[in-house]
């Protein structure tokens, strides 16, 4: 399929949006319905921990130790690092604040709570509490509301959200990026892409300009729906701006990476391989999961040199290369019978301190199987366990169809019998294997009797079950 060509000016809005045929009107809401009608089935009370509330007895005097404590409490010790909190513990710090004298904290102290809430994503306590607090005559504010949009995003119930959108607007707040990336996002998980597009568009009516986050989401949003030329478009004029938008935003790494993943899913692997040339360029850092895309596109393509090239030149730029990274290549080779480089990889995976897991061990098995060199594939078995990957029934059904082609039947039963043992329940593919293997060395009374077993255990035989017994 040949790529299509971006060199004539494409604007999103314009063009993609009305191509998509969405009319997001209908979405926002117009009634004063409260927020509190949507919030159904608040949890009991928990229970909550003597020693929290006596460490905020002792610790807790007025607004300042609050602001303290808080801080102290759900502060992260490090990038991606999340302080962790239970439900209970939101509860029991909530209803102490509630109860400070002479008044209770402002809305910023609360937000804190939620907010730490939402990224342990108990996603209904912080409803709950909202909730409370609106019963309170507290009063909202922006970030506030944007924390109870990202709950009901992420819990997938966009509507929602889009009532909070409209308090936010009665309330005289104005929404800000956060809001609509919540929105953009909750949207595309639920492939609603076409309602993305148009929320997109009318960010400037808002007040507010996409920023970098806004417009990842909603690449990723269309490249995930098959409309990647669409979302190649929308990048290309995230770097250069267009007169409805009139933003110009500076793509980052996760930018690059998801509009690479998406073309090379689709086949482009030349032009995701001149944007990954051009992100470089731009000294703009590639990461493990920039390589894997480009990586699975260009072994999808039948390029393993280009693939092997990326491999080695990921390493040398010190990006680790993940479990994911080798599976895509194994796979590749073992497809393509070659298995002494598959090996070999296997080999660098372990001396590179990457664990391998149950899917690289079964798909090189698989592969020494398809060669012939089903004793190969017996070792990598046995060398399973020893480093700490456990067998699942894939790799049983594996090695058994290599031991039943080889006419080792008694050698496919003993792994049977294995399975068993361990508690691994064989599948209906299991069976048929050995059905198949039994017939053809005219062993029929043990068929039967394997058969007898399998509806003892609950597995019901397909279509091949019956060919192969009639």
């Amino acid at each position: 399929m040949a790529f299509v060509s971006t060199t004539r000016p494409f604007h999103f809005t314009s063009i993609s949006v009305s191509a998509l045929r969405c009319n997001f009107s209908s979405s926002f809401p117009h009634t004063g319905k409260p927020t509190s009608s949507i919030l159904e089935n608040e949890p009991s009370y928990p229970n909550t921990t003597a020693k929290l509330k006596e460490s905020l007895r002792l610790t807790v005097k007025d607004r300042a130790s609050l602001e303290k404590f808080l801080r102290e409490r759900f502060k992260s010790s490090g990038e991606g690092d999340i302080t962790t909190i239970t439900p209970n513990e939101a509860f029991c710090i909530f209803d102490y604040m509630l109860n400070m004298r002479p008044s209770p904290p402002p809305v910023s102290s609360f937000n804190i709570l939620f907010g730490c809430l939402a990224k342990n994503k108990h996603y209904d306590t912080v409803l709950s509490l909202f909730k409370r607090l609106n019963s309170t005559g507290l009063f909202p504010d922006l970030y506030t509301y944007n924390i109870l949009i990202n709950c009901f995003c992420k819990m997938g119930r966009v509507s929602p959200g889009f009532v909070v959108l409209g308090r936010i607007l009665r309330s005289c707040f104005t929404p800000d990026a956060v809001t609509f990336n919540s929105l953009i996002k909750g949207l595309c998980a639920e492939s609603r892409i076409m309602e993305a597009a148009a929320l997109f568009t009318k960010l400037k009516a808002f007040g507010c300009e996409p920023n970098v986050i806004t417009y990842s989401t909603l690449i990723n949003g269309l490249c995930r729906t098959g409309h990647t030329i669409v979302a190649l478009n929308l990048f290309e004029e995230m770097a250069n701006g267009n007169g409805e938008i009139g933003v110009v935003c500076e793509p980052n790494t996760v930018t690059y990476t998801t509009i690479i993943d998406g073309l090379c899913k689709e086949g482009f692997v030349d032009k995701a391989k001149e944007l990954f040339l051009k992100m470089k360029d731009e000294n703009i850092n590639p990461n493990v999961v920039t390589y894997n895309s480009l990586i699975h596109g260009f072994c999808y393509a039948n390029d393993w040199n280009e693939a092997k090239c990326l491999l080695i030149e990921m390493m040398d730029q010190g990006v680790q290369p993940n479990v994911v990274t080798f599976n895509v290549i194994m796979d590749e080779l073992c497809k393509n019978g070659k298995m002494d480089e598959a090996s070999r990889l296997l080999d660098l995976m372990i001396q590179i301190g990457v664990r391998p897991n149950a899917f690289v061990y079964n798909t090189l098995m698989d592969g020494f199987c398809l060669t012939g060199r089903v004793n190969r594939a017996k070792e990598l078995f046995v060398s399973m366990e020893s480093n700490r990957c456990m067998h699942d029934v894939f790799s049983y059904s594996i090695l058994i169809n290599g031991y039943c082609k080889n006419k080792e039947i008694e050698g496919a039963l003993s792994l049977y019998s294995e399975m068993l043992s361990k508690g691994i329940k064989p599948d209906v593919v299991i069976y048929n294997t050995l059905f198949i293997g039994l017939f053809e060395i005219h062993q029929v009374e043990r068929a039967f009797k394997l058969f007898d077993e399998m509806r003892r255990d609950g597995v019901a035989a397909d279509t091949w079950t019956y060919r192969t017994f009639i």
